[in-house]
């Protein structure tokens, strides 16, 4: 099995037990990086060492992070569990067919797979700093899963054979830090430019996340972006300036 598995990352989970019995499932399937966002349980507690069983020493081992951007600083495409299909998201993917989206990334390369809190899942924010979607078909007398129970199906479709890396050239891949640096900048930008509605920057920027996650941006790209980003600034203190000027002032 290839050793260079994706991460784990549980956004607030509430259930010490829940977290123990994730690493139990992991540790089933060969995965080992689990990252913790604001846990609401202890990770570290006796319910959480009962449910995990032989795998309680991978508790102390996880990371635990203050927000899931911190979490997915150095990972380089991140898959995020849901059921809300919104008018943004197209193209989700069942856990049978995340082996073969991962495939064409560097074998060095970091990828991560987010579950939501259980009651309530991820937020559109959290969700917005994932490149693609994952969701489990369930009956709808019950449409919701146990977080371990979900963890569990897509670790295990995961783990059916080795995750065969087409490409070694990791550098030209950025990480969700750089991307986001490069969204942060393209949301100033933009908003400068009254490009996009102030009250609610997101319902345009959303589609261009989702674009740019779609193209798979390289590094050349996001610094492309970068400049054109650079340029509109310039436009817009160049605007600002001449409004300002005092020939355009009224006597």
């Amino acid at each position: 099995m290839n050793r260079n598995l994706p991460t784990v990352v549980l956004v607030e989970p509430q259930g010490a037990r829940n977290i123990g019995s994730v690493c139990r499932v992991m540790k089933n399937f060969g995965f080992s990086d689990l990252r913790l966002v604001q846990p609401r349980a202890d990770h570290l507690s006796k319910d959480a060492g009962d449910m995990a069983v032989s795998a309680k020493d991978m508790l102390p081992k996880a990371g635990v992070y203050k927000t899931l951007a911190h979490a997915l600083a150095d990972c380089h495409y991140c898959l995020g569990t849901t059921r809300r299909f919104g008018k943004y998201r197209q193209n989700f993917l069942e856990p049978h067919e995340v082996k073969a989206t991962l495939a064409p990334l560097p074998s060095a390369a970091k990828s991560a797979l987010i579950f939501g809190r259980e009651d309530s899942g991820l937020t559109t924010a959290e969700l917005d700093l994932c490149q693609g979607f994952i969701t489990i078909t369930t009956d709808e007398a019950l449409p919701s899963m146990n977080l371990a129970q979900a963890v569990g199906i897509c670790l295990y479709e995961l783990s059916r054979d080795s995750i065969v890396k087409h490409t070694e050239d990791i550098h030209d891949l950025p990480d969700n830090k750089t991307l986001e640096r490069m969204y942060d900048h393209m949301r100033r930008s933009l908003l400068d430019a009254d490009f996009l509605d102030p009250q609610n920057p997101d319902h345009i920027l959303r589609t261009f996340r989702h674009i740019f996650a779609r193209s798979g941006l390289d590094q050349r790209e996001v610094r492309i972006l970068h400049g054109i980003w650079r340029r509109i600034d310039w436009l817009n203190s160049e605007r600002n300036r001449l409004i300002d000027s005092p020939t355009n002032q009224l006597p």
